[in-house]
């Protein structure tokens, strides 16, 4: 028997609307950082200049409130918009069909926990294997390269804390809505999709996982990445609970926050 969501939705169909909201979140992202970057800039400015000019001053450390409100915001329009749009049109208002459930116990929260920790171990080796393989290939090696350099400016500014307040800010901003986001959107929506329609639990955490890694845009950590999410897939899929999963990402999310700060500090 076919599959069919609440409102008798195909799975193709489903796939198709969540698809028409990811776009639409992705464009409204970018207009809200576009928004706030414009507050950061000289008016007049060409237009061929404004996308350097804000992201230049996004990396300054006097607009960090601002850099921080843009990603928190950014997240929120482009996962969280399209995963509860989704679940309006295809199911109803009941969050159970994004995976939230009541039951959850403090067991459940510290093995995830315990396995993302196991997995970021190994994401070292990975993505020194990734670099080794990368570096056969030149014009990719630049492209990775460059998607770092990027990438670890923007952690650098958002990780600049240097007081207890921006601490426990960065907590809210950069561990706890990012692993809220993620969550909601890869293992509530896309997951949950995929494993009802397919009935193949594991290819729809190894998909899941694969796009989970692609968003993070990193060449070099992909790989670790895709083990990350296919430990958050799987703990998801045993539990049946996404508060489980939001939990022990949020507690991820946490200790390198205390590593950012603590270097911050030092």
């Amino acid at each position: 028997m076919e599959y069919r969501s609440v409102k008798g939705l195909t799975g193709a169909a489903q796939l198709g609307i969540l698809l028409i909201f990811l776009g639409g979140g992705f464009l409204l992202a970018g207009a809200v950082q576009i928004l706030i970057g414009m507050q950061l800039i000289p008016s007049g400015l060409p237009v061929d200049k404004m996308a350097e000019a804000i992201l230049k001053a996004m990396m300054d450390p006097a607009n960090i409130t601002y850099a921080r409100l843009s990603q928190v915001l950014g997240t929120f329009c482009l996962l969280f918009i399209p995963a509860l749009f989704f679940l309006i049109v295809c199911h109803g208002k009941n969050f159970f069909w994004l995976g939230f459930n009541k039951h959850i116990n403090a067991k459940q929260v510290l093995l995830g926990f315990f396995l993302i920790f196991l997995a970021n171990i190994i994401a070292q080796p990975l993505a020194d294997l990734s670099k080794m393989v990368i570096s056969n290939f030149p014009n990719l090696t630049a492209t990775a390269k460059q998607m770092e350099n990027t990438y670890t400016e923007q952690v650098m500014a958002l990780s600049n804390l240097k007081s207890w307040g921006e601490f426990f800010m960065a907590i809210v901003i950069m561990a706890f809505f990012p692993a809220l986001f993620e969550e909601i959107f890869f293992r509530g929506a896309v997951q949950n999709l995929l494993e009802r329609w397919w009935k193949m639990p594991l290819l729809a955490v190894l998909v899941t996982s694969l796009l989970f890694s692609f968003i993070h845009m990193s060449i070099y950590l992909f790989l670790s990445r895709a083990v990350l999410g296919f430990v958050l897939g799987l703990m998801y899929q045993r539990s049946k609970n996404l508060w489980v999963n939001i939990v022990a990402h949020f507690l991820n999310n946490t200790v390198a926050v205390i590593q950012m700060f603590w270097i911050s500090r030092h």
